[in-house]
């Protein structure tokens, strides 16, 4: 298929990202790289900062929210090791872009938003791309979604003081949650949940937007 000039030099682009970004940092997972590669960075970002879409580097999205770099976006996806059918909870949909991600990767993608705006703003532009396996909710992700657990794995996109102890317990045991624990100083975990409880791993250091729960709003 011949894509339009602006689309062929986008897709040009996102293997510029995977080539100079992804794999040298070692992201070698191929599904999390051919969903990196199928799906468009530039329509989850704002008009006006579409030629930032694949540089290496979290984009504003409005708000007080990013979109993650590229190079963090498949970090949190490759750390999940999800099955093809896996059933997934996002916290922190923002702009649909990291929900697009997971959806390539996952059977089933629940999602939670607590701005309104983004919320709405995501779900229309999964739905224009054809994403039917995402679930969208607006409102605090604190909680987790108890009625759809448990989850194969768990990617929180904000930073909290500590893991939820609600979203562990949603976890299935061998489930995995990729969390951003700190404030100022932030660290990237990996838990595993297993019969005995947790095992915890740390990965890098980063820098989120604050996790907010709906009372903060």
């Amino acid at each position: 298929m011949t894509l339009p000039p602006r689309e062929d030099e986008f897709a040009a682009r996102r293997e510029r990202m995977i080539d100079g970004q992804l794999r040298p940092r070692g992201i070698h997972d191929p599904r999390v790289l051919d969903a990196m590669r199928r799906v468009p960075r530039h329509k989850f970002v704002p008009e006006r900062e579409i030629d930032l879409a694949y540089g290496d580097h979290p984009v504003d999205i409005g708000c007080g929210q990013t979109i993650s770099q590229p190079y963090i976006v498949a970090f949190m996806s490759e750390a999940l090791v999800l099955p093809p059918q896996a059933r997934v909870l996002e916290i922190g949909t923002g702009s649909g872009y990291q929900t697009a991600i997971l959806a390539e990767l996952a059977g089933e993608v629940y999602t939670i938003e607590v701005v309104p705006q983004h919320a709405e703003q995501a779900a229309a532009r999964l739905r224009a791309l054809g994403y039917t396996n995402v679930i969208p909710r607006v409102g605090d992700g604190y909680d987790g979604w108890p009625e759809a657990a448990p989850f194969d794995g768990i990617l929180v996109a904000a930073a909290a003081a500590e893991v939820p102890p609600p979203l562990i317990a949603q976890l299935k045991v061998g489930g995995r949650i990729v969390v951003p624990v700190g404030q100022v100083e932030q660290d990237l975990l990996v838990l595993t949940r297993t019969e005995q409880g947790t095992k915890e791993e740390q990965r890098l250091a980063v820098r989120f937007v604050p996790f907010v729960r709906g009372t903060e709003r």
